[in-house]
């Protein structure tokens, strides 16, 4: 058996790329995030250490590199240093499965090797993929917290642990939609099924669903209990500091945009978009865009919404996100079984209105629930 160079080659120079690109959108995420929030909330943002700004992610690298790492009295020593590591690398992989554009002809590639995909790997099980190590990334949360040797630390690390569990089933269950109306779960045949309409129109609920789900797998505000300040001092990354919270910092970056390319390529058409035909190089362009946009979405929502009550946090994934899913996978299956003439298209227009119909049915049902009558203490506050 013997070693093809030139794909090897390849397949390193791609890599290379997809980590410096995720690496670079991390130090510069910091960077959009203060100057989308400044001018949500009218103020200025960051304008020094550059123009407008561009310099801060190298002042904040330069610091997080300088700045005393400690470690507590009483710590697991090996695991509160790979906590970390754990957390930032399925980050930093997952979107190995994603395409950031259709093949091009590249002059190194024989006729019998075909174009190059603009990707790392179109695995069959792309789906399974990404479902899998997105999951390995709690075990970094719940490590780090528990190696603290901290109690707010590691109250941190459960509700991290216990709110990927409410949230995983959902963002799973939202997947099944798109794999049933793809037939596939390589994410190139999922593109590529988008070419007549995006999923996002016939699939709505599942789309709603997924982000949502991904906001809480981020642990973005509203959902960033694991590390509410307000109660447990900084969660699960209390005993952190210099590059060890560096790289907590950048796997959430890093999965915001993870979350928002898989949202893209699943449910916005990935590269799909006007004259990509004719120019293959706009296929980047477009899914790139739509990724940005996806994270200015994310960045409003922070700047916007309050932090949830963890009760209710854990209620809404459990008691509105599952059966929502569920409904969602039930009627897209009923819509695909009672198809007559194997019209997929109005089929899913179909699955896609009801979906609408129940996201709909259940918004109102959730703004009608009453809050909980406040029962007074039957023991006086203040003795007389």
């Amino acid at each position: 058996m013997t070693i093809d160079w030139t794909l090897l080659i390849e397949w390193v120079v791609k890599s290379v790329i997809s980590i410096a690109v995720m690496l670079a959108g991390f130090a510069y995420m910091t960077w959009a995030e203060r100057k989308v929030a400044a001018k949500l909330q009218t103020r200025i943002g960051p304008n020094r250490r550059g123009p407008f700004g561009l310099l801060f992610p190298v002042a904040d690298g330069l610091k997080l590199i300088f700045k005393e790492e400690t470690m507590p009295i009483g710590a697991d020593k090996w695991v509160f240093i790979l906590a970390p590591m754990i957390t930032v690398v399925p980050a930093l992989v997952v979107l190995a499965v994603v395409p950031w554009g259709p093949s091009i002809v590249v002059p190194w590639r024989t006729p019998e090797m075909g174009p190059m995909p603009l990707g790392l790997a179109d695995l069959n099980v792309g789906l399974m993929y990404i479902l899998s190590v997105t999951s390995i990334a709690v075990y970094g949360v719940a490590l780090g917290g528990w190696a603290s040797n901290n109690k707010y630390a590691t109250l941190g690390g459960l509700r991290a642990s216990a709110q990927m569990i409410a949230y995983e089933i959902p963002l799973g269950l939202s997947m099944i939609g798109v794999l049933m109306l793809a037939g596939s779960m390589s994410m190139g045949d999922i593109v590529a099924a988008q070419k007549p309409i995006w999923f996002v129109a016939l699939q709505p609920l599942a789309a709603l669903i997924f982000y949502i789900a991904g906001l809480a797998e981020t642990n973005r505000a509203p959902f960033d209990m694991p590390e509410a300040e307000q109660e447990l001092t900084a969660g699960f990354h209390t005993e952190y500091g210099g590059m060890k919270f560096a790289m907590f910092f950048m796997a959430e970056y890093v999965k915001m945009i993870g979350v928002s390319a898989i949202f893209t390529t699943m449910f916005l058409g990935g590269w799909q978009g006007p004259f990509v035909e004719q120019v293959p190089l706009l296929g980047i362009v477009y899914f790139w865009g739509k990724t940005i946009v996806s994270l200015i979405f994310m960045i409003w929502v922070r700047s916007t919404l309050p932090r949830l009550r963890y009760d209710r946090l854990m209620a809404f994934g459990w008691k509105v996100l599952l059966p929502l899913a569920l409904a969602n996978v039930v009627l897209t299956a009923a819509a695909l079984v009672s198809r007559s003439e194997g019209n997929a298209l109005v089929v899913g227009i179909v699955a896609g209105i009801l979906g609408l119909i129940v996201i709909v049915i259940a918004v109102v049902g959730w703004s009608r629930k009453r809050e909980r009558p406040v029962v007074a203490p039957s023991v006086p506050l203040v003795k007389n």
